[in-house]
């Protein structure tokens, strides 16, 4: 399984470097001599800088913009109690801690203060503490505090 890490953004400069788009908080991804796949084909970062804080990268091939940035799920580091990546939150069910049923999760979509879980129905969910009582990945189940659908 691959999970994106980001994706290829505008250009930075004219050497070929480019802005990484919705990137990875797990900055070994964004140093020279790392590797992943770009746009389905492994590639090298031959030389990295932060521009506002971002992320800019050059890599040995051209890769179209757009493009997503990948790795094997295995080669992601473990992740602790508690954590979870993004991903894993993908296809779950969501029902409310009264056993109200309210669909399943189709986006962890980044928000400016705390990510958003987009469901099927069309709810949306913070990601914090006070909605989020438990996440089960086993049981393939979030459960949710009422009120906040």
């Amino acid at each position: 399984m691959r999970v994106q890490i980001g994706k290829v953004g505008r250009p930075h400069g004219i050497d070929g470097a480019f802005f990484v788009e919705q990137p990875s908080d797990d900055k070994r991804w964004w140093t020279t001599g790392a590797t992943f796949l770009a746009g389905g084909a492994a590639a090298e970062v031959v030389a990295h800088r932060t521009s506002s804080g971002r992320p800019v990268i050059k890599l040995d091939r051209h890769v179209e913009r757009g493009a997503a940035l990948e790795v094997e799920r295995d080669a992601l580091p473990a992740t602790e109690d508690d954590e979870y990546y993004a991903f894993q939150l993908i296809g779950l069910s969501v029902a409310e801690d009264n056993g109200r049923a309210l669909g399943s999760v189709k986006v962890v979509a980044p928000g400016v203060a705390n990510d958003v879980l987009e469901l099927d129905t069309g709810v949306l969910l913070p990601m914090v503490e006070e909605c989020i009582l438990k996440i089960d990945l086993e049981a393939g189940r979030i459960t949710v505090a009422e009120g906040f659908a």
